[in-house]
């Protein structure tokens, strides 16, 4: 979640001792991942507990999540870094709505990781709900900046940083999604994000509507 941040701040105010932050904490990242995980299947052949087994399960599915994540900080940083080099700036209309977009991205990594941290079921299932519309935001940012370029008021250049930057959220948003699953998953032997949504039918539930109007509501792209 630091990485990510530390990353998400550099489109606004860029540093080279930020930058060089981000590359540490991803390595960090990196080696916590590699450690765990060799450590989760080692305790994996232990005769264990029904508990500690899907609490090792959701676990080990996570971190591999959370690594994921800081993979993408890293290509926000470098498209932050790049942006600085080349003295790029987006309009005022672009960064204004990757602002809104950046606040939902930042709001489901908060939830996620809380889900996590805490095997919050009922905060899990508030998750989806805010994934479907970060995907999307990501798609309307994408959709605005054409529509700016076709008019001249952007450029290709800067219409690919923006992209790689949108993609980048809408995927962070995904392994969030994968966190808060895993965790509603936790009784379960196999753990599959996508056949468990298609099973409970989330995106028909009232409860998940609902939830899906508030968040739109809330992250409104002008």
């Amino acid at each position: 979640k630091r990485t990510l941040f530390t990353a998400m701040d550099l489109l606004w105010n860029y540093t080279e001792d930020g930058a060089k932050k981000v590359g540490e904490l991803e390595n960090l990242v990196d080696q916590y991942e590699d450690e765990l995980g060799t450590y989760l299947v080692k305790l994996s052949r232990q005769n264990l507990s029904v508990r500690d087994s899907h609490t090792l399960s959701i676990v080990l599915h996570c971190i591999g999540d959370f690594e994921r994540i800081s993979d993408h900080a890293i290509n926000i940083m470098e498209a932050a870094q790049e942006m600085h080099d080349k003295k790029l700036i987006f309009s005022p209309k672009a960064e204004e709505e990757l602002k809104v977009f950046s606040r939902a991205v930042q709001d489901i990594v908060e939830k996620a990781y809380a889900v996590f941290r805490d095997q919050d079921e009922k905060l899990a299932q508030k998750v989806e709900p805010l994934e479907a519309v970060v995907d999307e935001l990501n798609q309307e940012v994408k959709k605005r900046h054409i529509h700016r370029l076709r008019e001249g008021k952007c450029t290709i250049e800067l219409g690919f940083i923006l992209s790689d930057i949108s993609t980048s959220f809408e995927r962070v948003a995904d392994h969030c999604s994968n966190i808060a699953i895993y965790v509603l998953q936790s009784d379960q032997e196999e753990m599959d994000p996508y056949n468990f949504l298609i099973q409970h039918g989330m995106a028909g539930n009232k409860e998940f509507q609902d939830r899906y109007i508030e968040y739109k509501n809330k992250y409104i792209i002008e």
